[in-house]
């Protein structure tokens, strides 16, 4: 009978399923769509989502998503009490993360930031611009010289909604934020399509977004190794919710209607039509 029961027991435990690995990753509690958002529910959302569930899936770990006020999440990350975070970059924070050991993963989704204008007003010179509306915690990174000289004067606001209001009501000559994010607001949410334009001819910035971690570096070799096998899939997500919309055309930041249409006339003219 003894040898039944250790019979017995041997078996649940060759049997009993092993429970994923479960790593919490800090994500921004912003409403930064299509890259990502948080609903009503507090359930993170958009892109950057449904990338990492795949990773997690194809991986067999699960992924917990900790949302976290922009100003604290990398806090987080660095003091432990988040295993991954997202996004990140190496060329951020650079000097409150030295004397850290950070692992980054290879880019994810590339990102533009750039100035956007009323219509009438693209293609003037940068000395043209004289205030630049902005959100709170963001670095115009392409201006910060012309700031210093005081040649550009910065108007803050609390979030996307309030800086943009400021440039439609022209207190400001532009508005500086993620040219993608910006668009994307101002045709599905504000439900006015260029209202505000991107102006290619300003300075701007390129970059990309990563995930980071400091406790699993092996972890984020695996994500980079992730990135190359599904690339098919991540490409068909960058797709779906357009977060690299037209980066490396003349379309960037302009409405996707206008941009149809344009490519069309194209079509038509280098068919001799």
């Amino acid at each position: 009978m003894k040898h039944r029961h250790l019979c017995c027991l041997s078996i649940l435990l060759v049997s009993a399923p092993v429970a994923a690995q479960r790593y919490v990753v800090g994500v921004e509690a912003l409403s930064f769509a299509p890259h990502y958002s948080i609903d009503k529910q507090g359930h993170y959302q958009g892109f950057a989502r449904e990338v990492l569930d795949l990773f997690a899936t194809s991986s067999g770990i699960e992924l917990e998503y900790r949302p976290l006020p922009v100003n604290q999440l990398l806090p987080a990350l660095l003091e432990g009490q988040v295993d991954f975070k997202y996004p990140d970059s190496d060329l951020w924070a650079q000097a409150y993360k030295a004397g850290k050991t950070l692992s980054y993963s290879q880019p994810v989704v590339d990102y533009v930031d750039g100035v956007l204008v009323a219509p009438a007003r693209v293609g003037q010179p940068l000395t043209a611009l004289k205030r630049l509306s902005i959100v709170e915690g963001w670095t115009p990174w392409a201006y910060e010289q012309q700031v210093e000289n005081k040649q550009v004067s910065l108007s803050y606001s609390a979030d996307l909604r309030k800086m943009i209001q400021q440039a439609l009501k022209k207190d400001t000559d532009g508005a500086y934020f993620n040219v993608v994010v910006a668009t994307h607001y101002l045709d599905t949410i504000r439900a006015r399509p260029g209202a505000l334009v991107f102006d290619p001819k300003l300075p701007h910035t390129r970059g990309s977004f990563e995930l980071s971690s400091i406790k699993y570096p092996e972890l984020i070799q695996r994500f980079d190794r992730f990135l190359v096998e599904h690339s098919a899939e991540v490409a068909a997500l960058k797709d779906k919710y357009q977060v690299e919309a037209n980066l490396d055309s003349e379309f960037m930041g302009m409405e996707q209607w206008k941009v149809d249409f344009l490519k069309r006339q194209k079509a038509k003219a280098a068919a001799g039509g």
